[in-house]
This record gives C-alpha cells, sequence and structure tokens, in this order.
C-alpha cells in the first residue's frame, strides 16, 4: 500500500488528473464535509460488499477517511482482495481541512 498526502493528492485534483476517490467514512460524516469521493463505509468493505469499486480493481484508487487509520485498514483489505494499485491518503479529511479548509 502506498501512501500519499494531502498536498499531493489536491495537486491531482486541481491539475484536472482523473483520480478514483473512494471515502471509507460513515454515511454522516461524508453529508458534513467530503472531497468527492465515492462513499463505501469501512464496514462494507470489511465484509466485502465492494460491488461499486471491483471494476477499479487494476486501476489507481485512493482511500481516505476521517484521520487515516480506516482508510490504512480498507487498503489493506483492498489489497487482499486484489486491487493492485491502493493509496491510503495520509492523515485523512482532518489533514485536508487544517491545510485547505472546507
Amino acid at each position: 500500500m502506498k501512501v500519499m498526502s494531502v498536498n499531493d493528492l489536491k495537486l491531482k485534483i486541481d491539475t484536472g488528473e482523473s483520480v478514483n476517490l473512494i471515502d471509507v467514512r460513515e454515511p454522516h460524516e461524508n453529508a458534513d464535509f467530503n472531497i468527492g469521493g465515492l462513499l463505501l463505509p469501512l464496514g462494507k468493505v470489511q465484509t466485502m460488499q465492494i460491488e461499486a469499486i471491483e471494476d477499479l480493481k487494476e486501476e489507481p484508487i485512493i482511500v481516505y477517511c476521517r484521520s487515516g487509520n480506516r482508510s490504512m485498514q480498507a487498503a489493506m483489505i483492498l489489497e487482499q482482495l486484489g486491487f493492485t494499485d491502493v493509496t491510503n491518503l495520509s492523515g485523512g479529511m482532518l489533514a485536508w481541512e487544517d491545510k485547505f479548509g472546507r
């Protein structure tokens, strides 16, 4: 699993690079503040309910949560399920909010 800083992700987004973002937080966290990722809570990843992202197995994906801990767990599980290019967003939405606001 790779790790990416919020600065690197912001640069990718700002330059128009296509990124596959997966938000593994809970729905209420996503509704409160998000950066456009597909909502797939960690519980669904843990129970292998990942139909929504099956077509991304060979694509680069960036997984994020509130602080980077749940997304690290999700990234490890996704790698075990055959995803080949998984990156965890270091510091999660707390780091994003601290650096760039909402």
